[in-house]
């Protein structure tokens, strides 16, 4: 019976209403197959569908749970009465490499399990022509498919947490950007690091910024991916420092914060080149958007959302994100 349900909402969501229930899958393929990953999603990528006018795709955390924020973002776009008109995107990084178990089904790519790699634009686990980064340039140019959406005016790609750190990165470094035709934001929520552009890092008292004075004893402060030196791999390796930094700085984004994300819970990052952006991921994201700003004349947006603390479903369905995830 369960099976029967499912089989009518997805075939309703072809006819014109969305898919919202955890079968609502589909195959993305990667560098021409046979490799591929898997991602939920409300309607079909490779059908005509005039009706969508704007897509949100939502990467998940260190979790790799990727149902579980499929399901934080429809709650968003129910909430904002987008449901109709946006197609919602979960990308999934599934892992069975170094510790993690995910199940994969024939030729779907292993990301990296923890550690930085597939937040950060890094090779795959199981072929390393492929980097993270490639799943979403292949969403982002199935989105811009005329043929099938002619009517899309605005993508968003938001991740929460470890996908905060992807959407940071993936931000400053894609490729698709200002090729699409088609506007694209970025929202960027309760990450527990930055890239940062140079080795300035916040002062103490959090009023400007200084010359990094413990690299001594921090000597990866300035490394890839909470700084700029030693990209040797991966999907960044492709663009100079130069670019990457006109990029984020030319790029829409928004910082979305937890209020009360104060504590070390939820997979903080304590090392000592994290600590040196910031004590809590709050002060971390208030610090980074002051700083892009000031320093290389961007205009990004810092967004404190009130009584959320380190909580996806809290920062995504609060009436402050609900415009940044379905703008007009």
């Amino acid at each position: 019976m369960r099976l029967l349900a499912a089989f009518v909402l997805c075939a309703a969501a072809a006819a014109g209403a969305p898919c919202i229930t955890a079968t609502c899958t589909e195959w993305v393929t990667l560098a021409g197959g046979p490799a591929r990953s898997l991602i939920y999603r409300t309607y079909g990528l490779d059908a005509p569908n005039p009706q969508i006018t704007r897509a949100l795709v939502m990467v998940h955390g260190a979790g790799r749970d990727a149902e579980n924020y499929f399901r934080t973002a429809l709650a968003a776009a129910f909430l904002a009465g987008a449901l109709d008109d946006t197609v919602v995107i979960a990308p999934r990084f599934a892992s069975n490499a170094a510790g993690c178990r995910d199940t994969l089904a024939p030729n779907e790519v292993s990301w990296s399990c923890n550690g930085d790699s597939w937040r950060s634009g890094g090779a795959s686990a199981s072929n390393d022509k492929l980097t993270s980064f490639d799943l979403t340039d292949q969403i982002l140019h199935k989105l811009a498919s005329r043929e099938n959406f002619p009517n899309l005016k605005a993508i968003v790609v938001a991740g929460h947490s470890a996908g905060g750190q992807y959407v940071n990165r993936y931000e400053m470094a894609n490729q698709v950007h200002d090729t699409l035709g088609i506007p694209i934001t970025y929202v960027v929520s309760n990450p527990s690091s930055y890239a940062y552009l140079d080795a300035t890092r916040p002062s103490p008292d959090a009023a400007g910024f200084h010359q990094f004075n413990d690299s001594r004893n921090c000597t990866t402060f300035d490394s890839w991916p909470y700084g700029l030196e030693g990209r040797t791999g991966g999907y960044t390796t492709k663009e100079s420092d130069d670019q990457l930094k006109k990029q984020l700085a030319a790029r829409p984004t928004t910082y979305l914060l937890g209020e009360i994300d104060i504590l070390p819970l939820g997979g903080f990052d304590g090392s000592c080149p994290a600590m040196a952006q910031g004590p809590t991921r709050l002060a971390r994201g208030q610090a980074f958007g002051k700083y892009v700003n000031q320093k290389f004349g961007a205009r990004h947006t810092v967004t404190v959302v009130p009584l959320c603390g380190h909580n996806a479903r809290c920062m995504f369905t609060s009436e402050a994100a609900l415009p940044l995830l379905f703008p007009k």
